[in-house]
């Protein structure tokens, strides 16, 4: 029995040791960083059919919105401890119909840039990725 608690003391300490470290030193690691997300319609003629979006995570049901031309849909999230967020957003267009991440963790902790800027911009010919929303990349098409 000895032998035990002699080996969970400095156990112990080190997992008290690492939760002071992270509470002081890295605080975002155990609340969650913030992260802004955004959804442009970036459609240059649909005056007379919305882009309808429709944006959830396993924890949280943002709903739906139909955005007219250069509307957006936007949200902040934090993500978790684990590193698991996760927000899948579902976009329809006339007959197109695509589901995507709009927001993954280990994808875009470090894309979105110091600012934890994660837009995309939807067009006619696919789905761009921006993190200051000057520069954009094609991520995917609609197929």
């Amino acid at each position: 029995m000895k032998i035990s608690i002699r080996l969970m003391l400095p156990f112990s300490f080190a997992i008290a040791l690492l939760v002071v470290f992270m509470l002081i030193l890295q605080p975002d690691q155990l609340q969650g960083r913030e992260f802004d997300v955004r959804v442009v319609n970036g459609f240059t003629n649909n005056d007379s059919l919305p882009l309808v979006i429709w944006c959830a995570s396993k924890d949280s049901d943002l709903g739906g919105r139909a955005l007219q031309e250069h509307d957006d849909f936007s949200w902040s999230l934090r993500t978790n401890l684990w590193g698991t967020t996760h927000f899948l957003c579902t976009l329809k267009w006339d007959q197109k119909r695509k589901s995507f991440d709009a927001f993954k963790v280990p994808r875009d902790i470090y894309r979105c840039g110091p600012l934890r800027k994660c837009s995309w911009l939807v067009r006619e010919d696919g789905f761009y990725f921006s993190n200051d929303e000057v520069n954009w990349k094609r991520e995917f098409s609609w197929y």
